[in-house]
Parts: C-alpha cells; sequence; structure tokens
C-alpha cells in the first residue's frame, strides 16, 4: 500500500469514520443514520461508475473528443441540478446551462490558451468538473437572492420605474447585492486557503509524492481558475435573470415562485 493506492481494505477501514458519524447521530438523536448511509452508499456507488468510465476517457490512447463530450454531459446535468435545487427561479434551466457552458468556455479557454495544463483528457474533464462543481452552488444562491429581492421589494423597484429609471437601473441595487452574497463565500475561501485549511488539490498531491511547492502552484492555478468560474457564473445568471424579468417597455413582471 502507499499514499495514492490504498486499496479495497483502506476503502473499508475508512468507513470508520462514517460509523463515527451514524454513532454520534445515534447519541444525540439527529435521526440521520439513513441519510448517512444512504450519502455514503450513493457516493460510493457513483464515484466508482465514474472512475471506471474515466479510466476510458483519460486512456492515453483514446481520443480527446471523449473528454469533451464527457464536459457537455456535465454542463447539460449541472443545468437539470441547478433547476431542481432552485424552482422558484424563471427559466433557471437555460440560464443555468448557458452560464455553465460559458465558465467552461471562457476559462479553459484562458487555462490551455496561456498552456497552463496541457490539452489532454486528464485535465479537461477534471478541470471542467471543479469549476461546473464550484459554479452550481453560487448560480443557485444568485438566482433565489434575485428573484427573492425583486419580489420582497417590488414595491421599491416600481417606484424607481415610475421616476423614469430604466429597468437596469431600477434593478441595479438589489442585482448588485445578490451578486455580492454569491461572490462573498468563494472570495472568502480563498482568502483561508493555506492557512485554515489545505485545498483537496494540493492535498492529493501531496500524498501522491509531488514536490510541496509545485502542489501549492498547480492549487494555486486552480483558485484562480475557481474564483473566475464563479464570478463568470453568477454574472451570466444575474444579467439573465434580471434580464428575463422585465418587459422591454420597462415593466417588472409578475414573479411567481414555485413550490419546492
Amino acid at each position: 500500500m502507499n499514499a495514492t493506492t490504498i486499496g479495497w481494505a483502506g476503502l473499508v477501514g475508512s468507513f470508520a469514520l462514517v460509523a463515527i458519524a451514524i454513532a454520534l447521530s445515534f447519541w444525540q438523536r439527529l435521526h440521520l443514520t439513513r441519510s448517512i448511509v444512504w450519502a455514503s452508499a450513493r457516493a460510493a456507488v457513483q464515484l466508482l461508475l465514474v472512475g471506471i468510465a474515466l479510466r476510458l476517457v483519460l486512456d492515453s490512447k483514446a481520443s480527446v473528443w471523449w473528454a469533451w463530450l464527457w464536459v457537455i454531459v456535465m454542463i447539460g446535468f449541472a443545468g437539470f441540478t441547478i433547476r431542481g435545487r432552485a424552482k422558484e427561479v424563471p427559466g433557471i434551466f437555460v440560464l443555468g446551462t448557458l452560464s455553465m457552458a460559458t465558465v467552461v468556455v471562457v476559462s479553459l479557454s484562458v487555462i490551455f490558451g496561456f498552456h497552463v495544463f496541457p490539452v489532454e483528457g486528464r485535465t479537461i474533464v477534471p478541470l471542467a468538473g471543479m469549476m461546473i462543481g464550484n459554479s452550481m452552488t453560487a448560480c443557485v444562491l444568485v438566482g433565489r437572492r434575485i428573484v427573492g429581492e425583486l419580489s420582497d421589494k417590488r414595491d421599491e423597484v416600481e417606484a424607481r420605474l415610475a421616476l423614469g429609471l430604466s429597468w437596469q437601473d431600477a434593478s441595479r441595487p438589489y442585482v448588485r447585492s445578490a451578486l455580492r452574497t454569491a461572490l462573498v463565500p468563494q472570495i472568502e475561501s480563498t482568502k483561508a486557503v493555506g492557512l485554515v485549511f489545505l485545498p483537496g488539490a494540493m492535498t492529493g498531491l501531496v500524498l501522491a509524492g509531488v514536490d510541496a511547492v509545485d502542489a501549492v502552484t498547480v492549487q494555486l492555478a486552480i483558485m484562480y481558475l475557481v474564483l473566475g468560474s464563479v464570478a463568470t457564473s453568477v454574472t451570466v445568471i444575474g444579467l439573465g435573470l434580471t434580464r428575463r424579468v422585465f418587459t422591454p417597455d420597462h415593466r417588472l413582471r409578475l414573479i411567481v415562485r414555485a413550490s419546492h
């Protein structure tokens, strides 16, 4: 056994940590045992299936187009996931899918355009996955926040419109607040990296025996990539959603919040 190959025995041994979580649930009567077991089992099945599939995609002899196809599937699945988490946001599936596609195109263009990483299946799929995964939560947050702000403060928005402001100016304070709310967690996470916690990519590289400084440079590139991805995704959602809830003649549409 080594740091990068723990084997099935090591995997089973790590389940002791899940057992601790279950024991704590019993002790504090949290009634989360079933959820913990289901989440652990589901994660194992999903990751094992993904691992098997990735073996084919990341094979050195496989065409890089299989990796791009994988990314397209991830973008579509992310759109469905965002819709499921923010059903009250009008048009969120289209906006969410568009934002994920924009994030992938912009970010990978920068990364590969500046030759930060080589254009290979082993870089395309993981990098796209990290960008999409980190951006989804922010997209859901900004979408729900904008809907909430414009619904709760509808009178204020309409008063601003009545004073002659365009829909862009009338909605700007509320959209700006939503964008800040969605971006702050990622900014704070970026500020705390290295001091409060060691992120996953760096930890994995160190466990794999990579020099610590080399691991740090890779992690920094990924952190910058994620921060830019989150900023891009929330901007696309914010601008697209705001435009959708106003009519061409600068009236706020009726926003009906769908039940979860």
